[in-house]
């Protein structure tokens, strides 16, 4: 069997054809789902980055993992301790690893471990390569030489499972000047009003309307990275956002098509499995945040999961609608391949309901966020819960309600509107965490640390600094409130 993983980052479900966009941001990854299995719900477990594809690698939540924020004790894996063997639980039971088990060669093409010192992730692979001295900021074009020119020596092999991961719609928004403005004169999403950013203007929070590289604008991006906005001051600075985004999407796409082509040139595409997928996606001004990943919401850890597999016939093609993990679909993967999913792992297998032609999956998803905000959401039905332990500087309510059918943007919290439907969305989240703690990493709630150690680690050290900022741009009842919520922080 080979398998060819493309790991596009931050790629946003819906701003893609396939999952519904109105935009033509990915006729290859279009033409791909035709010809594959889509899934329209699967999520990350732990989000951003660094918890997302630990998460992947090991089969298991960051809870248990240990991996749920971006710095801090937190940012790195459980070991095993006294027991540990002379192979380690990771070296064992990684998703590489299992693959091996399966007799394939493992490589992946990748910056993710230099861009996060998360040299874990090269727990079971063959080989690896990047783009000399790369941290994520690579354009598809470097990364495809490199893609290219391995899949030309081994992919006429048998047996192979190739990792090949595109940055391009990941902040900042950085596609080639010379690729033009594909969308320029596009209608622009319509959810995002003008009403909607000029409210959104006036509150707080970093990457919101005023200050959507950080916690203030970046005079020097401005000539650096033409194609990001600093700020959102008007229905330009909106579309100069979306454009940005899906012109890096475009941009990626192009590549995956050539990835494709060199299948079929190879004459390996017929008996070649392709996934693509992501480690999260994007808000682009939901809640306020404008070009980040910050919130365990829908837009965040909705994915897209598109898996080819040959053979598969009467599968490849169709849509599903259960509600999957991303680790569950690696676990799919092993299961497919005769492979025994690892006992500790979180991630389930549901190989035995595809092949019978069933759309079977979870009742519920439980999703997080460590490294910006300590949230973790609740999807379920239409629904998606988010409980706040730590709002990021976003003075969020505490619980947040919405209906993703009726308002699949997260504009109207109906958590007081609908208590009913509020505290069953709790009590779901309360059954998971008790269940999960028995065997949390640590002995102790990994989001329950961060906080100890001074919060997400993308806003820790910042609150004194931006209190100035906010005075200084006439935000003062938000600068007050934020003073009083976290005073703790202030001085740390």
């Amino acid at each position: 069997m080979r398998i060819l993983y493309i790991d596009i980052d931050t790629q946003r479900a819906d701003h893609l054809g396939c999952y519904g966009y109105h935009r033509n941001t990915s006729p290859n990854i279009d033409a791909l789902a035709a010809s594959a299995m889509q899934f329209n719900n699967v999520h990350a477990s732990d989000t951003p980055c660094l918890p997302s594809r630990s998460a992947l690698l090991t089969g298991r939540f960051g809870i248990h993992n240990g991996v749920v924020n971006h710095g801090g004790t937190d940012a790195d894996p459980v070991i095993d301790g006294p027991g540990r063997e002379f192979w380690s639980s990771l070296h064992l039971t990684s998703f590489p690893s299992r693959l091996k088990r399966a007799g394939l060669k493992t490589a992946s093409i990748s910056s993710f471990a230099q861009r996060h010192s998360a040299f874990h992730w090269y727990a079971g692979f063959d080989e690896a390569q990047r783009v000399p001295g790369s941290i994520g900021l690579e354009t598809a074009d470097e990364v495809f030489d490199l893609a290219s020119h391995w899949l030309k020596q081994y992919g006429k092999q048998d047996d192979w499972f190739l990792h090949v991961h595109l940055w391009d719609p990941h902040t900042p928004y950085r596609a080639p000047i010379e690729f033009g403005d594909p969308f320029a004169g596009e209608p622009l999403p319509a959810w995002l009003t003008e009403d909607i950013r000029a409210a959104h203007w006036q509150q707080c929070g970093p990457h919101s309307a005023q200050e959507c590289s950080g916690f203030a604008p970046r005079k020097e991006n401005l000539i650096k990275f033409p194609r990001q906005p600093q700020q959102i001051p008007d229905m330009a600075g909106v579309r100069k956002m979306f454009d940005g985004y899906d012109t890096g999407v475009l941009y990626a796409d192009v590549y995956v098509g050539r990835l494709l082509n060199l299948l079929a040139d190879l004459d390996i595409d017929s008996d070649t499995a392709v996934m693509l997928s992501s480690d999260h996606g994007e808000t682009l001004g939901e809640l306020n945040i404008y070009g980040d990943h910050q919130t365990a919401d829908q837009k965040t850890t909705h994915i897209p999961m598109l898996l080819k597999w040959p053979g598969a016939n009467d599968l490849n093609g169709k849509q599903f609608d259960a509600f999957h993990y991303q680790i569950d679909v690696s676990a799919t993967i092993l299961d497919l391949l005769d492979v025994k999913v690892p006992r500790l792992w979180d991630g389930v297998s549901f190989a035995e309901s595809l092949k019978r032609g069933e759309d079977a999956g979870r009742d519920n998803l439980i999703v997080s966020q460590g490294a910006w905000t300590c949230q973790r959401g609740v999807r379920w039905d239409d629904y998606i819960l988010i409980d706040s332990m730590h709002d990021g500087y976003h003075l969020f309510d505490d619980t947040m309600l919405f209906n993703l059918k009726d308002d699949p943007h997260e504009t109207t919290n109906l958590a007081n509107a609908e208590p009913t439907i509020r505290d069953e969305g709790l009590a779901i989240l309360g059954s998971w965490h008790a269940e999960m703690m028995v065997d949390a990493a640590r002995g102790r709630d990994p989001l329950q640390n961060v906080i100890d150690e001074g919060g997400p680690y993308h806003v820790r050290g910042k609150l004194a600094d931006y209190l100035v900022r906010l005075r200084e741009t006439n935000r003062h009842s938000y600068a007050d409130a934020l003073e009083e919520k976290f005073s703790a922080e202030i001085d740390k």
